[in-house]
């Protein structure tokens, strides 16, 4: 019963994918399946972890991304394309769930490729668990289902779609361990994506080939307690994956941004310490 349910969530997204550029009902997707609209609308959410309509607008927003990217059309354009009346609500709406601007996103992709080269470059002082002495409330080990060498992003998301900067997160090189510290107590959903280090800004940008996992099962995270030992393990894109909307760019070009302030602080507690002497 249950795997045949999972075939009909994957035969309702392959329609949704294929008709995303028109119009869609709740009605006309449940009848894909043979489902009554309330009863399609519980099993989808079940599965999916948002509400139908919740996860059309995240793939209209992907297919906005692909359109800023590959076409000359103005940006008023593509929002009235991906279903948008009001050039202010996409724009609001794009830049929530991305993290930049719809007109800064179409020119990032030489920001991609440089924040990658740059994260490469600091080479094994790259972070990862092994060398850090934070508390860490979540950690755990990360693994691939096929061989892969780059990056891996892990985020704490409120919900279970990876859109807007997560709550927390971190960034390590390749498999193994990792840790996320200072995490308060809440719900949160660990998402998490690759980057390769031959990897070309397209690929980053639209992340339509990069590795991901995501867990529709929330973390509880309690005072006074952590999470350990989580298992995350990275596959290739599958059709019930949620889309990756947040930027990739951004998110690096942060870690980079953290990275040269851990380093001034450690260069300025070294001259404090010497002066002391």
């Amino acid at each position: 019963m249950e795997r045949e349910r999972i075939t009909e969530i994957q035969e309702t997204l392959q329609y949704i994918q294929e008709h995303i550029e028109g119009p869609l009902s709740l009605e006309e997707i449940a009848r894909q399946v043979g489902y009554s609209p309330y009863h399609f609308t519980r099993v989808f959410k079940a599965h999916m972890g948002v509400p139908l309509f919740y996860y059309v607008s995240s793939l209209r927003l992907q297919k906005a991304k692909d359109l800023l990217l590959h076409t000359d059309l103005t940006i008023r354009d593509i929002a009235l394309d991906v279903g948008h009346q009001s050039l202010g609500t996409f724009t609001t709406r794009f830049t929530e769930k991305v993290g930049v601007t719809p007109g800064a996103f179409r020119k990032t992709a030489p920001d991609a490729e440089k924040a990658l080269q740059a994260i490469k470059g600091l080479g094994e002082s790259l972070s990862h668990a092994s060398s850090m002495t934070e508390t860490c409330n979540v950690s755990g080990m990360i693994e691939t289902e096929i061989p892969y060498q780059g990056i891996v992003l892990i985020g704490l998301f409120p919900k279970p779609i990876p859109e807007g900067i997560p709550l927390y997160g971190t960034l390590v090189r390749g498999t193994g361990g990792f840790c996320i510290p200072g995490v308060v107590p809440g719900i949160y959903y660990l998402m998490a994506t690759t980057v390769s280090w031959e990897m070309q800004a397209d690929s980053i940008l639209l992340t339509r080939k990069t590795l991901r996992t995501g867990e529709h099962k929330p973390l509880n995270i309690q005072r006074g307690s952590a999470v350990s030992e989580l298992n995350v393990k990275l596959h290739l894109p599958k059709l019930d994956d949620p889309p990756i909307l947040i930027s990739l760019p951004l998110l690096m070009k942060r870690y980079l941004q953290q990275n040269q302030n851990n380093e001034s602080q450690k260069i300025s507690n070294n001259d404090n310490s010497g002066h002391k002497k």
